[in-house]
């Protein structure tokens, strides 16, 4: 027992908490920019994927790592425009659309994949992002290691917390986004478009999650494989929810789950005689019980999910 609660000690944990929640931060802040103006996007998954496929293929191509992230934001926003133009101006069920680009995308990520890409015994790799030691901060006992000495992409989705929360909670764009997901015809009688605005919101989400997808090709991992979002996006769906839709408690969502995949992981190796796989439930079934303590007090957007028809009352 004492091994366990050593492990809590080192700095090593607490990086890899702050890398492994770098995508579920990006990914749920797109999937609350979605919601916060009134439309759910199941179609996370997929385009998470598709991010992970273009970002890294961009790269593999010879483009720059910054181009490639940029490269995957631009998918991302074009499946965004797809379910937006689906449930938006058509109505249709954002349910049924949201599955239905997660397949779509999913799959054509595979198909290009192995379309453009000579796979053989080994994955093709890139050079991925590098950790950045910031001089000074970075050699500050057990903080620097943490917090000092990340990618550039970790440092950017922090970074978008912060602008997130601002433009919604201290911004004119942001009072329509949420005036849209709560009243989307008080917002029509004060002159203003809320279809215009969904589907921006839906775009601009949609390339948030994209990115924190090629994340995990461009700096968690150097290679693009099926499956490797591994469920990351409906992680992300959830963590809303236990973040009340606010981008602040997004954070703290994305960096809780991340503390318990952490954390089994090193304990697999100091707990004996325990099936691994038990190792491995353990992050979504304690996020299942955050969510359960914390999602009956969250007060859901009111016109979530409910389709806007101009001129309807």
């Amino acid at each position: 027992m004492m091994e366990a609660f050593d492990i809590l000690t080192t700095a090593s944990l607490w990086a890899a908490v702050l890398r492994i929640a770098t995508p579920l931060i990006f990914g749920v802040l797109g999937a609350l920019l979605c919601e916060r103006a009134g439309v759910l996007n199941l179609g996370i998954e997929g385009i998470m994927t598709m991010g992970a496929m273009v970002g890294w293929l961009t790269v593999f191509l010879g483009a720059d790592l910054w181009t490639g992230l940029a490269v995957a934001a631009l998918s991302g926003a074009l499946m965004g425009l797809l379910h937006a133009f689906l449930t938006v101006p058509l109505a249709l069920s954002q349910h049924v659309s949201g599955l239905g680009i997660t397949l779509f995308a999913s799959s054509l990520s595979y198909y290009l994949y192995r379309l453009i890409v000579e796979v053989g015994d080994l994955p093709p790799t890139i050079a991925p992002f590098r950790p950045l030691a910031i001089p000074f901060l970075s050699d500050i006992p057990f903080l620097g290691p943490v917090l000092f000495a990340q990618t550039a992409p970790t440092y950017l989705a922090l970074a978008a917390v912060a602008v997130l929360a601002y433009v919604l909670n201290r911004t004119p764009v942001g009072l329509a986004i949420r005036m849209t997901g709560e009243n989307p015809h008080a917002v029509e009688a004060q002159g203003l478009d809320p279809i215009a605005i969904r589907i921006g919101a839906v775009v601009a989400g949609s390339a948030l999650m994209a990115v924190g997808g090629a994340f995990l090709t461009m700096a968690a991992f150097n290679s693009f494989f099926p499956q490797m979002v591994q469920g990351r996006g409906w992680i992300c769906i959830a963590l809303v929810v236990f973040a009340s839709w606010r981008p602040g408690k997004a954070l703290l969502g994305a960096l809780l789950f991340a503390f318990f995949d952490a954390y089994q992981l090193r304990l697999q190796n100091v707990v004996e005689d325990v099936p691994y796989q038990l190792f491995l439930m353990a992050p979504y079934l304690l996020s299942i019980l955050a969510l359960i303590l914390v999602a009956r007090r969250a007060q859901v957007p009111e016109a979530l999910m409910a389709p806007y028809r101009r001129g309807e009352r």
